[in-house]
C-alpha cells in the first residue's frame, strides 16, 4: 500500500471502513480487504494508529490481501494446542506449566497470530468454564505455573483479573504467575492503578510478558505503561516474533532489544514464525534468522539477547532454533524436549 496514513480517530479501529475513513487504508484497497476483515478479526488501538505511517507498524496490524493465500504446511492450530487441551481454556503441554486462556479478545489484532482462527470478539470462557480450568489447576500438583493468554488478559475488567489471580493465590502448589499481554504497548493507559491492583492482589511471583516487535511501539506512553508495573515490583519479560519487513535486519533486531532493555524489560524470547494460515508473506527463513541472531551475539549485552525459539509443529513444543538441523531438501531437523527428531518445513525464500 503506497499511501501516507494520518490517522486521527480516538478509537479502536474494527472496520476496514474505519480504517478507510482514518487513513490507514486506501480506498482503492478497501474492497478487496473486505474478505480478509470477514475471516480474521480486526483491531488497530489509537496508540498503534498514530504510529501507523511507519510501515513496520501498520504492516503488523493493517489487513492485507495475502492473508487469503494459505499454503500447504500452514495449518489453523499450528502449535498444536488443541491436543494438549484436557479442558476448555487449559493447555497442558509441559508437566509443570499451562496456559489459562480466559478471553479470546485483544486490545489489537496481529495479522501474523498463531491462533488467529479462533481469536476476536467477545468469545472466551464462561462463568462455568473458567471455574472448571481453574479446577483442573487445583487439582493437578505438577502444576507449578500458570501462564495467562488468550487473546489478552489485560483486556479484561480488573475486577475479573483479580478474581483469577486471587483463585490461583489460593492454590499452593502453584508459584508462579505469568500474563502474556499487548497492551502495555498497543493500549498503555489500560496501565492503571485498578489493574496494577489486581496484578499485585497475590502473594505469589507476577511476571508480565510484554509483546514488542519493534522499538518504535516503545512509545514515552508504553514505556510509562511498563514503569508503572516495574515500580510495583511486577518483573517484565519481552516476547518478538520475527516477521519479515518489520524486523528482520541486525539494525532493528538491535534497536529494539536495547530500547527493551534500556525500559527495564528483559528480552526474552525472539519466535520464529508458527505456520498459521495466511502469514508466508511475513516468514523470515530460518537459516536467515539464525544469521541474524549470530551477527547480534558479541554486538550487544548478554543481557539484551533473548532465547531464539521455534514452536516444533503439531504440538511437540518449543526448541532452540540454533539447534535445527537443516537437510538437503531445504526442510531442517529438530529434536523435541524428549529427544524425538521431527521435520521442521522449509521457508519460503
Amino acid at each position: 500500500m503506497n499511501h501516507t496514513p494520518t490517522p486521527t480517530s480516538e478509537t479502536t479501529l474494527k472496520t476496514i471502513t474505519a480504517l478507510t475513513a482514518s487513513g490507514l487504508v486506501t480506498p482503492e484497497d478497501a474492497a478487496g480487504l473486505a474478505p480478509v476483515a470477514a475471516r480474521y478479526a480486526t483491531a488497530v488501538t489509537p496508540a498503534m494508529a498514530k504510529l501507523a505511517s511507519d510501515p513496520r507498524i501498520a504492516r503488523q496490524f493493517v489487513p492485507d490481501v495475502r492473508e487469503l493465500v494459505t499454503l500447504p504446511e500452514e495449518r489453523a492450530d499450528p502449535i498444536g494446542d488443541a491436543a494438549h487441551s484436557p479442558v476448555k481454556g487449559i493447555v497442558h503441554r509441559y508437566p509443570d506449566r499451562v496456559l489459562l486462556m480466559p478471553t479470546l479478545a485483544c486490545a489489537v489484532y496481529c495479522r501474523f497470530c498463531f491462533r488467529r482462527e479462533t481469536v476476536g470478539g467477545a468469545g472466551g470462557l464462561t462463568a462455568g468454564e473458567l471455574t472448571a480450568a481453574l479446577d483442573y489447576i487445583r487439582t493437578t500438583p505438577a502444576i507449578w505455573e500458570v501462564i495467562l493468554t488468550g487473546g489478552d488478559p489485560l483486556v479484561l475488567a480488573p475486577r475479573k483479573i483479580e478474581e483469577i489471580i486471587a483463585s490461583l493465590d489460593a492454590t499452593p502448589h502453584v508459584r508462579t504467575i505469568r500474563i502474556h499481554s499487548r497492551v502495555p504497548v498497543a493500549a498503555p493507559e489500560r496501565i492503571d492503578g485498578a489493574l496494577i491492583g489486581a496484578l499485585r492482589a497475590t502473594g505469589k511471583a507476577v511476571y508480565v510478558g510484554v509483546h514488542c516487535n519493534t522499538a518504535a511501539e516503545l512509545t514515552p506512553e508504553a514505556v510509562a505503561a511498563c514503569a508503572r508495573l516495574v515500580d510495583a515490583g511486577i518483573p517484565l519479560l519481552a516476547q518478538t516474533v520475527l516477521l519479515k519487513g518489520v524486523n528482520d535486519t541486525v539494525e532493528d533486531l538491535d534497536a529494539l532489544f536495547r530500547a527493551l532493555v534500556a525500559a527495564r524489560i528483559k528480552p526474552y524470547y525472539l519466535h520464529q514464525l508458527d505456520y498459521a494460515p495466511g502469514t508466508s508473506h511475513f516468514r523470515v527463513p530460518l537459516a536467515q534468522g539464525q544469521a541474524l541472531v549470530g551477527a547480534l551475539r558479541g554486538r550487544l549485552s548478554g543481557i539484551a539477547h533473548p532465547t531464539y525459539i521455534l514452536d516444533i509443529p503439531g504440538g511437540a513444543g518449543k526448541v532452540p532454533a540454533a539447534s535445527a538441523s537443516p537437510e538437503g531438501d531445504g526442510t531442517y531437523i529438530v529434536r523435541d524436549p524428549q529427544g524425538t527428531a521431527h521435520s521442521y518445513p522449509p521457508s519460503p525464500l
